[in-house]
C-alpha cells in the first residue's frame, strides 16, 4: 500500500529506560526527509497528550538537540501507563482526524503493543486510514518476537556493574548481601547480575529467578553452603520470585499489607519488604545454625535506578537509535502497522538486525527467559546466557586484583 501525506505522532509509554530517547530520535531523523510526512508531533505523557492535545513540535528540533537527547536517559517526552478504554480510541482517532495525523509510533513495552493494536483495530473500523507502528522498548527485556529489547543493554550494565561493585565492598568484611532487581515475570535484568562476574569464586554466588519456583528452605541453605566455603554470600534476587502455589514471595514473606497496581498485583517494585525479609531469614538462619556467631548482613532494592541511569551502552544506544530509523522506513515502504523488533544474526561477531512483525504477536505477551540460560542444577545462570548477555552490556572496566603472594617477610 502506498505511503499516505500526512502527519506523524511520536509518543512513549510505560517506564523509562536509558535509551527511550534515542529511539524516537531515530524515528524523527528516519522520518525528516520523508515529503509525505507534513509535520512530526511529539505527544507529551504519551496518549493522554493526543488526548488532551499536549504536543511538541519535533521537526523544529536542532539537529545538535535531538543528538544530545539520544544521549540522555528517562523520556523527554514523559510517559503515562494510561491503558486506553474503547471510548479513549475513538476519541484519539477524531484527534488525529481532525488534525491531519495518519501516522502513530509508539514506543513501550507489552502494554504500548497492546495499546496500539486496539487503536489500529478502532481505526480499520471506523475506515481511518491509518499507520500504526510499536517500536520496542524495556529493561525487562520480555518483549515476544525480539531477540532483546532496547533499555535492557543499558539496565544490564548497571545492574551487572552495581553487583561487580557489592562484591568487591563484601570481600573487605565478608557477611551477606541480598540485592533485588527489577522482573515481575521474566528474571532477565536478575540474570545480568552475573555478568560483571569477576572470577569463580565472585559474586553473585546465588541467582533466583520468577521462571524457578523459590524455595525458602532450600534458599537458606544455599547461603548457608556458600557462607561455609567463602566467609560470605552475594545474592541476586527477581521481585517477581514465587513459591510452589505461584504466590509471590514479597506477599508470603511480608508482615505488612501491600499495595496493589491498577491492575491488582501486588506493587513489587520500590518496595524493600522482599530484600528485608530475605536477609532476615538466612541471617537468623546462618546464626542459628552456627555458621557464623554474628552475621554482618545487608539488603538493597534497587527500583528506578537501573532503569535511566546516564551510562548507556553504546550497544544499545546505537541499537535504539537504529531501531526507530527501521520504524521510521517502515512507514514509508507502505506497511500499514506492526511491531518493530530486534532480532540476533550472530554471536561471535555480535550483529543484530531489525524485523517487522504484527503487533499481536507481541501485545499483552511475555517472553521469558528460556530454560537453556538457567543453570538446571544450581541457582545460576549458563554459559549461553552469558554469551547471549556480554554483548548488550558492552565493554566493563577492568578490575585490578592485588597480588597477595607479595607478602613481606616478618622481621625478627
Amino acid at each position: 500500500m502506498p505511503p499516505v501525506t500526512g502527519n506523524a505522532v511520536v509518543f512513549t509509554q510505560g517506564g523509562p529506560t536509558a535509551v527511550i530517547n534515542a529511539t524516537w530520535v531515530g524515528i524523527v531523523q528516519g522520518l525528516l526527509p520523508a515529503p509525505e510526512i507534513t509535520g512530526i508531533l511529539g505527544a507529551i505523557n504519551g496518549i493522554d497528550g493526543i488526548l488532551k492535545w499536549n504536543m511538541v513540535d519535533l521537526k523544529a528540533q536542532a539537529p545538535s538537540t535531538l543528538e544530545a537527547i539520544a544521549r540522555t536517559p528517562a523520556s523527554q517526552l514523559r510517559s503515562t501507563r494510561h491503558k486506553p478504554k474503547p471510548e479513549d480510541c475513538r476519541a484519539m482517532l477524531g484527534v488525529m482526524a481532525k488534525n491531519g495525523i495518519r501516522y502513530a509510533f509508539g514506543i513501550g513495552g507489552n502494554d504500548t503493543s497492546e495499546s496500539l493494536d486496539l487503536i489500529n483495530d478502532a481505526a480499520r473500523a471506523q475506515g481511518h486510514d491509518m499507520r500504526c507502528f510499536h517500536v520496542a522498548k524495556t529493561v525487562d527485556n520480555d518483549l515476544m518476537e525480539n531477540d532483546h529489547c532496547p533499555g535492557y543493554g543499558s539496565a544490564a550494565r548497571f545492574v551487572a556493574n552495581a553487583f561487580r561493585g557489592v562484591d568487591l565492598d563484601n570481600q573487605c568484611f565478608g557477611g551477606l548481601y541480598v540485592g533485588v532487581c527489577m522482573g515481575r515475570h521474566a528474571g532477565w535484568l536478575t540474570a545480568s547480575a552475573a555478568l560483571g562476574r569477576q572470577d569463580a569464586d565472585g559474586g553473585p554466588h546465588l541467582i533466583y529467578l520468577p521462571e524457578r519456583t523459590f524455595d525458602l528452605a532450600r534458599y537458606r541453605d544455599d547461603v548457608a553452603r556458600v557462607y561455609r566455603r567463602l566467609g560470605r554470600c552475594v545474592v541476586a534476587v527477581s521481585e517477581g520470585i514465587e513459591d510452589a502455589s505461584h504466590r509471590p514471595v514479597m506477599e508470603v514473606l511480608s508482615k505488612g499489607g501491600l499495595e496493589a497496581d491498577s491492575h491488582g498485583n501486588v506493587q513489587l517494585s520500590g518496595n524493600s519488604a522482599l530484600a528485608e525479609a530475605l536477609v532476615e531469614q538466612a541471617k537468623d538462619h546462618l546464626e542459628k545454625t552456627g555458621v557464623v556467631s554474628k552475621c554482618r548482613a545487608r539488603g538493597d532494592t534497587f527500583g528506578y535506578v537501573q532503569r535511566s541511569f546516564p551510562d548507556q551502552s553504546p550497544v544499545d544506544r546505537e541499537e535504539a537509535l537504529s531501531l526507530g530509523r527501521f520504524a521510521a522506513s517502515q512507514a514509508q515502504s507502505g506497511n500499514i502497522d506492526g511491531s518493530c523488533a530486534i532480532i540476533r544474526v550472530s554471536d561471535n561477531p555480535y550483529r543484530a538486525d531489525y524485523k517487522l512483525v504484527p503487533l499481536k504477536s507481541v501485545a499483552g505477551k511475555t517472553r521469558r527467559m528460556p530454560p537453556e540460560f538457567i543453570a538446571p542444577s544450581k541457582n545460576d545462570v549458563t554459559e549461553a546466557f552469558m554469551t547471549y548477555g556480554r554483548p548488550l552490556i558492552g565493554a566493563l572496566d577492568p578490575m585490578g586484583v592485588l597480588d597477595m603472594s607479595k607478602k613481606v617477610a616478618k622481621p625478627l
